[in-house]
C-alpha cells in the first residue's frame, strides 16, 4: 500500500501504520522525522535532562535518567516513541591494553525487520576498538539514538580505579533534543542541517533560522546583532556582532571588520584652479593631496611645490587660486571655518603663515580658496607675487580639519 493512514482503516492499524503516519515532531524529510529526545528539565533550567548519564566513582557501572525520545528508522518502519520510566544500570567491560571509546545508545529492536529475535527499545553499550593513540567510538546502529560516548582507559577496571567520571574529557554528550513540528529547537551543539527553510531553533542563547543552505542569526532582514559568542563566521555580508571586548563588529563577507574602522590616509588627486587668466599648470612641480575621513570629519594635507615649468608667470597677476577639497565642505555656517596655510619662499628661505577659507563651486565641488596673510591683518589674498613672488622651489601647505556636508 502506499498511502498509510492511522487511524482510517476498518480492518484494523498495524503498528506500522501508526508509526510512519506520526505527525508529531520536527520532520527530516518528507516522509522521516528527526530523532532526538524531549527537551524539559524540572527548574526549567536546562535544554535537556532526560537520559541524563551518572557515572559511580571508581567504578565501571554508570545509570542513564529518565527520559522521553523518538528514533526514525527506515522511511517504511517509521519513527518509534519512547519513554524510559525507570533509571538503567550499565556496565561497562573491562579495559584492555589501550583505550578505547564506547558508544551509549537509545536502540530499538524489531523482530520484524532486523531477524533479532527481539521487540524492545533498550538503552545499551556499543563496545570501541582500543587504539594507542585517540580511539574513534564505534558507529550508530540502525534504528538507534547515539547519547554518549564514554572513554575507557586502559586496564581500567572496578578494582583498578575504574572509570575516571571526574575527567571532562571522559564523557561526550551526544544527547539531540526533537520538538514538535513547528516548534523552536533548542540546541547547544548539534551540527544537523535545517529540515527547511524558516525553520528555528535556539543554539548558544541565539536565535538562528535556516535559510536553506544555513543557520543565519535571526533577525537577518531588519540586521539584527548577534550576541557576544553566538556565531563564528558570519552569515551575509552586513551581519553585525557584539564583538570581543564589546566591540560592535561586521561581516565583510570573509572576516569580521570593526563597525567603525579606525580610518586611513587616502590620496586624491586635488584640482589647481585660478580665478581669472589662464589655468595653473603643475608642470615638472608636484601637487599632493591626502585625507582621512570619520564620518563627516575630515583630516587634510595638501602639498603643491612650485617646479620650473609650472606656468607661475603666465597667470594672471590678480587671479586667486583655489584647490578641490576630498569632500564638499557642510553649508551654511561652514563657509566661515578656515584651513591653516604655510606658504615656503625658496628665495630667502622664509615662511608666511595664512589661511583659507572653505567654498562650494555652483557645481557643487568643495574647495580651499582666498588664501590670505595670518587673520587679524588686512593683508592682500595671496596670489603669484603676493605674499611673495612664487617661484621654482616654493611651497604652498593646507592642512586642517573640517565638517563635510555628508
Amino acid at each position: 500500500m502506499n498511502a498509510r493512514s492511522a487511524w482510517l482503516s476498518p480492518n484494523g492499524q498495524t503498528r506500522e501504520d501508526t508509526r510512519v503516519a506520526q505527525t508529531g515532531v520536527t520532520p527530516a524529510t518528507g516522509i522521516r522525522g528527526r530523532s532526538g529526545i524531549f527537551p524539559g528539565s524540572p527548574d526549567g533550567d536546562f535544554r535537556i535532562t532526560g537520559f541524563a548519564l551518572t557515572g559511580t566513582s571508581g567504578g565501571m557501572t554508570a545509570t542513564v535518567g529518565v527520559g522521553r525520545a523518538v528514533v526514525q528508522a527506515e522511511d517504511d518502519r517509521g519513527a518509534y516513541p519512547v519513554a524510559v520510566t525507570e533509571p538503567i544500570r550499565l556496565t561497562f567491560g573491562d579495559g584492555q591494553e589501550y583505550a578505547r571509546k564506547d558508544l551509549v545508545v537509545l536502540r530499538i529492536y524489531d523482530d520484524q525487520y532486523d531477524s533479532s529475535g527481539r521487540t524492545e527499545a533498550v538503552v545499551e553499550i556499543v563496545k570501541g576498538t582500543v587504539s594507542p593513540t585517540d580511539p574513534a567510538p564505534p558507529a550508530t546502529p540502525a534504528a538507534a539514538l547515539p547519547l554518549y560516548t564514554v572513554t575507557v582507559p586502559a586496564n581500567s577496571s572496578a578494582g583498578n580505579g575504574g572509570i575516571t567520571w571526574a575527567s571532562a574529557s571522559t564523557v561526550t554528550d551526544l544527547r539531540a533534543s526533537v520538538v514538535a513540528v513547528g516548534g523552536i529547537l533548542p540546541t547547544d551543539n548539534d551540527s544537523r542541517t535545517g529540515a527547511y527553510p524558516g525553520q528555528y531553533r535556539d543554539t548558544n542563547n541565539a536565535l538562528q533560522r535556516w535559510n536553506g543552505t544555513a543557520w543565519v542569526a535571526y533577525p537577518k532582514d531588519i540586521g539584527g546583532i548577534a550576541p557576544n559568542g553566538a556565531i563564528g563566521n558570519g552569515g551575509y555580508t552586513g551581519q553585525h556582532r557584539d564583538g570581543p571586548n564589546g566591540l560592535l563588529q561586521r561581516w565583510n563577507g570573509s572576516t569580521w571588520v570593526s563597525y567603525q574602522q579606525v580610518p586611513t590616509w587616502q590620496n586624491y588627486t586635488p584640482v589647481w584652479s585660478a580665478s581669472s587668466g589662464v589655468a595653473p599648470v603643475v608642470g615638472n612641480g608636484a601637487l599632493n593631496a591626502n585625507y582621512a575621513k570619520i564620518g563627516t570629519v575630515v583630516h587634510l594635507r595638501l602639498r603643491l611645490a612650485i617646479g620650473t615649468t609650472t606656468n607661475i608667470a603666465a597667470q594672471d597677476a590678480a587671479a586667486l587660486w583655489s584647490f578641490s577639497l576630498p569632500a564638499p565642505p557642510a553649508l551654511g555656517w561652514m563657509t566661515d571655518i578656515v584651513l591653516n596655510v604655510v606658504g615656503f619662499n625658496s628665495d630667502g628661505f622664509k615662511f608666511f603663515q595664512g589661511t583659507c577659507q572653505l567654498a562650494t563651486t555652483a557645481d557643487g565641488v568643495g574647495v580651499a580658496t582666498r588664501f590670505t596673510t595670518t587673520l587679524g591683518t588686512a593683508a592682500a589674498a595671496w596670489n603669484k607675487a603676493n605674499p611673495f613672488t612664487w617661484v621654482s622651489g616654493s611651497v604652498l601647505s593646507i592642512s586642517g580639519t573640517y565638517q563635510s556636508a555628508s
